[in-house]
């Protein structure tokens, strides 16, 4: 099935405590059975959009359920799944726990399994780790499987270990260019002196909203370093020819800034170039210092009707490696790598099985020599969320890939990791809880003294 309005970010995102602690009345006997009725054709209305990826509108649905039907363990069980969609996780556990405390008798089982993630991206690991388990009682083997259950368990015991070890995190965001909105894919580029980013604020070109998601669409912004200051300044997204009024997401810029590599999805807007989903574009620096119009990859294997993008390079510019989800009925994204073949591109294939997962691998980042290939990932054991994660390519081979533990990782979604040996530094994407709610955000590691792991 073809996947047309999908942003770059999406493909590694598929990611309000409640201070109550008496039990709520029972149900309320005044509610009627038409009301009742109302409330659950309102809920099956509301998990139609859900399912499409309209979060927000199915979230009104919810809310007027709720209304419907105060008592509704169902409504606040699908307010609290939606929140969660939304990373709003500390809403998503106040209608967690709201619906097990509604009705015991009628709880969604799968309730306990949200209650679980919820406490999982708070950072509360004792409570996860108490409802997984519930879970693991209350529902089906198929239905673990599918929820990944023992993953996430396996995931807490991880982090808990890690915090354990005392290692200390090293990564810091980066405040004046993170805006509440979505803030990701760093880049660095000109001995660190210029910060390209992807956001989707709210002055992205042409002002439009995605109608799937109801977010702006994205653009890529560039910000400069100010020595005077020590701070990011001059922040835009007037960057020639690269934004489109779509999506738009550089992903790869060369050592010599001379060339790169982007995301582009017009699918959902009238524009040119018109795509039939996110694909995978080149860019060059033009004699008078600007951005040449982005020329999509032509090669079938490369580019499909799927989804494709988060492309990296190596130093040489003959390998590349990409995201896609063509094969997304056995996995949910995968990395593949390419060869040059003269000037072209040869036959684009997926990572082995010991690198890919049925979960999603997602923003690679290769190292200039081709040797170590770092990359996010949700189907292995890690913290939770997206982790990152560092694989040694031994020529015919792989190593075995390393998680980078809580340097840079967390329990929500790291991402977009890019390492800079030469600066001491790296940049990523990782969400920044804020109360009740959380946004992507980037950050700065200090790399000074690391040396990559390979398993030796």
């Amino acid at each position: 099935m073809n996947k047309i309005y999908l942003s770059f970010v999406a493909i590694f995102l598929l990611t309000g405590i409640s201070f109550a602690n008496t039990l709520i009345a029972p149900p309320d006997t005044t509610s009627t059975l038409v009301d009742k009725t109302a409330a659950l054709l309102i809920i099956e209305e509301g998990r139609t959009l859900f399912n499409e990826g309209k979060m927000r509108d199915a979230l009104i649905l919810f809310r007027q359920a709720a209304v419907k039907d105060p008592n509704s363990s169902k409504a606040a069980f699908w307010q609290g799944q939606t929140q969660y969609a939304l990373n709003n996780y500390g809403l998503a556990l106040k209608y967690a726990r709201e619906a097990r405390d509604l009705d015991p008798t009628d709880i969604d089982k799968e309730a306990y399994e949200l209650l679980g993630r919820c406490y999982h991206r708070m950072g509360e690991l004792d409570s996860a780790l108490t409802n997984y388990n519930i879970a693991l009682e209350k529902l089906s083997n198929a239905r673990l499987n599918d929820l990944q259950v023992k993953l996430h368990i396996e995931q807490c015991m991880f982090a808990k270990a890690e915090l354990v070890n005392g290692n200390k995190s090293k990564r810091v965001p980066i405040t004046e260019v993170n805006s509440g909105y979505g803030d990701y894919c760093p880049i660095l580029t000109d001995g660190g002196k210029t910060l390209y980013f992807t956001s989707r604020r709210s002055d992205t070109k042409g002002g439009n909203m995605n109608p799937d998601d109801q977010e702006f669409f994205e653009d890529t912004y560039s910000a400069v370093w100010n020595e005077s200051t020590n701070t990011w300044d001059s922040i835009s997204n007037e960057l020639g020819r690269i934004n489109t009024t779509g999506f738009d997401a550089i992903t790869f810029i060369s050592k010599d800034g001379l060339h790169g590599l982007m995301t582009i999805n017009t699918s959902a807007v009238e524009e040119k170039p018109v795509t039939k989903g996110s694909d995978i574009f080149t860019f060059e620096m033009s004699t008078k210092s600007k951005w040449s119009t982005p020329k999509r990859i032509s090669t079938k294997s490369i580019n499909t009707s799927f989804f494709e993008g988060s492309a990296t390079m190596t130093g040489d510019g003959n390998t590349m490696y990409f995201v896609s989800d063509r094969k997304g009925d056995k996995s949910s994204t995968d990395i593949y790598v390419a060869q040059k073949v003269g000037k072209s591109w040869g036959e684009a294939k997926p990572l082995p099985f010991t690198i890919n997962t049925t979960g999603r691998e997602t923003t690679p980042f290769i190292s200039a020599d081709g040797r170590f290939l770092f990359f996010s990932s949700d189907g292995r054991q890690g913290m939770g969320g997206l982790d990152v994660y560092v694989v040694e390519n031994l020529g015919s081979t792989w190593g075995e890939p390393i998680n980078l533990g809580s340097l840079v990782n967390t329990v929500n979604n790291d991402s977009h990791f890019q390492y800079y040996p030469e600066l001491n530094k790296a940049v990523m994407s990782s969400f920044e809880i804020i109360g009740q709610k959380a946004s992507m955000d980037i950050y700065q590691v200090d790399m000074t003294g690391y040396k990559i792991p390979t398993g030796k």
